[in-house]
């Protein structure tokens, strides 16, 4: 509510009813849907993006959160939920019970089968807490300890673009603010050089085309735009028109920046309008970051023993291995919200070709992520999420033999982790029948998902809201959520 309250109490009378023949309407409405509107104004800001006011809600356990998304969907039944009665049951026809109606997407509905395709990988348990990990994820099993491992998350969406929406932005339908600009609404940044969001969207390794992804997955919405993420590019200039052009140096784009700021202020005085104050902050903001994203880019200061953990990647930008040692290194500089966005997991066939492929971008450095937020003393205060937008059938797609087979969407149910501040580290909630089909035990909504990640970062996810078409919009939607208490420390 914070950015309409201003940009009401800084309107002036002539400009507000310049701007609309229905002025005096809008300012009754405005006194009764928001009664302390024409109050004092908001005490000093610490931060160029603050906190609300009244934000966190109550004490945090994650000061900032880095969100692994694997976008096209992984197996859960080749990566993390066993199902060792499959094994006898190759090729046979998917029960009609255990289907029990479900919609099919149309790459299956029109096959006349929908044979049983057991995963070929081998599974063993891991850490002093004995989680089942497939032999696809050796690293990330070493940290298993550290991990909280949700194997029933389940959603609404079938298809890629709306599920992939929903989870990241709290709605199927496009135009909603992302998770990372709702916690940059909301928390602000503690760094005034960085941003408050920054996404990453690494190349990938598996040899079919990958699943098309969009700016609204990191994108502002309704809210004031400055708080969309900020997209680094995997080559070249991190981010684009942050350098000088030639012949300015950097005397002369600040004193361009101060004029253009007084122009702008007199703009924002004269119509009042939000969006000129963003437009002034964020020119700010680039200025800060042509310092800033040099020095945040060059990891040659970074040890050996580092660039080892996260493996012969790390020093190759546009990877994922570059990209989570950039996550760890945006954490340090006080980003909130850090996201990757890795692509290629969209395996309709020939998964024991591309799925070890992609295992391997983001094996090691998932392990390396952890363990190098721990020795530093931020794994206590950063959440780490790793998943994807949905899961994939126990039956196969297509033909299906004893070493090759490919998998359909399958939103009933499927795998993520957490882990970090406040994570019930070394558990496993959750459970799905012998298919991974249906959720059996301790179901978890996307939407309970997103509760109890607002949660651990000190936001009762129904107290953040925004004014938006009439409505009090928030991440969570109308619908019930509830904060997963088996994920909580």
């Amino acid at each position: 509510m914070e950015p309409l309250n201003h940009f009401l109490q800084r309107q002036t009378r002539r400009t507000f009813f310049k701007s609309t023949g229905l002025a005096a309407g809008r300012i009754a409405l405005a006194s009764l849907m928001l009664p302390g509107l024409f109050g004092a104004a908001a005490a000093p800001r610490s931060h160029a993006h603050p906190a609300l006011p009244g934000l966190p809600h109550f004490a945090p356990k994650a000061r900032r959160l880095i969100y692994l998304f694997m976008n096209g969907a992984p197996s859960q039944i080749d990566l993390w939920d066993y199902k060792p009665k499959m094994q006898a049951l190759f090729n046979a026809d998917l029960p009609d019970s255990i289907r029990n109606g479900q919609r099919l997407t149309t790459m299956t509905s029109g096959q006349k089968r929908f044979p049983v395709a057991p995963s070929i990988y081998q599974f063993a348990p891991h850490g002093e807490c004995g989680t089942l990990v497939s032999e696809l994820l050796p690293h990330t099993a070493q940290t298993v300890d550290d991990l909280c491992v949700v194997k029933t998350v389940y959603t609404e969406a079938i298809n890629h673009d709306p599920a992939s929406t929903y989870i990241l932005t709290g709605n199927q339908i496009p135009g909603k603010p992302s998770l990372g600009a709702w916690l940059s609404y909301g928390l602000g940044s503690e760094a005034d050089n960085m941003p408050a969001f920054v996404v990453m969207t690494p190349r990938w390794s598996a040899k079919r085309d990958a699943q098309a992804i969009y700016q609204r997955l990191w994108g502002a919405g309704f809210l004031p735009s400055q708080h969309q993420g900020v997209a680094l590019r995997p080559a070249g200039d991190p981010v684009l028109y942050l350098d000088n052009p030639p012949g300015v140096d950097a005397a002369a784009r600040r004193a361009m920046l101060d004029g253009l700021a007084k122009l702008n202020q007199a703009n924002f005085e004269r119509t009042g309008d939000p969006e000129v104050e963003t437009r002034i902050s964020q020119y700010e903001m680039a200025f800060q970051m042509q310092t800033s994203m040099p020095e945040l880019t060059d990891i040659s200061g970074e040890p050996s023993s580092v660039l080892d953990l996260y493996g012969p990647d790390a020093t190759k930008p546009g990877t994922f291995a570059s990209s989570a040692l950039l996550a760890r290194r945006l954490a340090e500089r006080g980003v909130r919200v850090v996201q990757i966005l890795h692509r290629g997991w969209d395996h309709h066939g020939d998964l024991p070709r591309d799925l070890p492929l992609q295992c391997h971008d983001v094996d090691q450095p998932c392990r390396a992520l952890i363990l190098d937020l721990k020795q530093r003393g931020m794994l206590d205060d950063t959440l780490v999420v790793w998943g994807g937008e949905f899961g994939r059938t126990i039956y196969c797609q297509s033909d299906l033999s004893h070493t090759n087979y490919g998998r359909d969407h399958h939103p009933r149910c499927f795998t993520m982790w957490m882990a970090g501040g406040g994570v019930n580290a070394g558990t496993v909630l959750g459970e799905t029948d012998d298919f991974s089909y249906n959720v059996v035990r301790d179901p978890v909504h996307i939407r309970d998902l997103n509760a109890t990640i607002l949660h651990l970062m000190g936001i009762d996810h129904r107290l953040l809201t925004y004014r938006f078409q009439g409505l009090e919009q928030k991440l969570t939607g109308p619908q019930e959520a509830s904060v997963v208490k088996g994920l909580l420390a």
